[in-house]
């Protein structure tokens, strides 16, 4: 920075350093700072915008990662696909499917699917089984209907029994601090505050049967809970009616006694891999947006 000084009638020029000051927090002191000069600070104008040597390592070492993992993730389908499918198909589904085909006609079994999505969940019971049947018997269209109706009673079923036990319910959050923090975060706010945080709950790794019975306690009100719930389970549906429709042409193939062509194999080979990556996505970006949540509400709780 140049420097003018007017001195006696005469000028005089002056090139002083740039004065840098850094914000910087003060552990212990409530809430004060300090500003503090960084006068070492000799790097030239412009070099904060450019990447660091660090920085664009991390990046490179970011998309090696993604290209390995996709190639991972192939490799592992085409050995399900190829070795580990049939042997396991034939040994344990393809037994399975022929005693649901000889046992139950197809009424009976949307029954007894509708039914289990709607009740294990209440009994803390997996429900992710029936809607592998759902989508090996009924495919992605009446099995999307079939789920997500009955999801819609197996989510508010425990919503309203939780409430019998409130209290009990707000006792088990205490003792665990840091998962009650994470469901904290839907509570209270707007309307929409609470469906967004519902949603990312449901696709985050966070137990979905818990978080039945808990979202009482935590003061969500039954319409962002429902919608937020239904809205947070349609990539869980469609993963699992993909996943029955993919164990049916396995058993098909299988039964029939003959291999998968090589389209066959590369489709459901890039379907099992975008299916893996796109569950991967909406899990870490659920559970980052939901660590965002979490510290805005942070503040307002202390």
């Amino acid at each position: 920075m140049t420097y003018y000084e007017t001195d006696g009638g005469g000028r005089r020029e002056e090139v002083v350093p740039d004065v840098t000051l850094t914000i910087q927090s003060d552990d212990g002191n409530g809430d004060y700072v300090k500003l503090r000069a960084n006068a070492d600070d000799g790097s030239p104008p412009g070099a904060a915008a450019e990447l660091s040597p660090p920085t664009l390592r991390a990046a490179v070492w970011y998309w090696v990662k993604l290209v390995v993992l996709f190639l991972f993730l192939g490799f592992l389908a085409v050995v399900v696909l190829v070795w580990v499918g049939p042997y396991f198909i034939d040994k344990e589904i393809i037994p399975i499917i022929n005693w649901e085909t000889e046992t139950f006609s197809t009424p009976v079994l949307t029954v007894l699917v509708f039914a289990s999505v709607a009740i294990f969940p209440t009994l803390l019971l997996p429900s992710t089984p029936s809607m592998w049947v759902a989508g090996m018997t009924f495919g992605y269209g009446f099995g999307f209907l079939l789920i997500i109706s009955a999801a819609a009673i197996g989510v508010s079923l425990p919503f309203v029994i939780g409430k019998l036990f409130h209290h009990k319910i707000e006792g088990w959050l205490e003792k665990y601090p840091k998962k009650a923090s994470i469901l904290r975060s839907a509570g209270g706010g707007s309307w929409f505050h609470q469906f967004r945080a519902v949603a990312f709950i449901r696709i985050s790794p966070f137990p979905y049967l818990i978080f039945n019975y808990c979202a009482v306690a935590i003061n969500v009100k039954y319409g962002p809970y429902i919608v937020g719930s239904l809205v947070g389970m349609v990539p869980e549906i469609f993963v699992a009616i993909y996943t029955g429709i993919l164990i049916r042409t396995l058993a098909d193939a299988s039964y029939e006694k003959h291999s998968l062509s090589a389209p066959q194999i590369i489709l459901n080979v890039a379907g099992f891999c975008i299916t893996v990556a796109t569950t991967i996505f909406f899990t870490a970006y659920a559970r980052r947006r939901l660590d965002e949540l979490q510290r805005e509400e942070d503040p307002l709780l202390q």
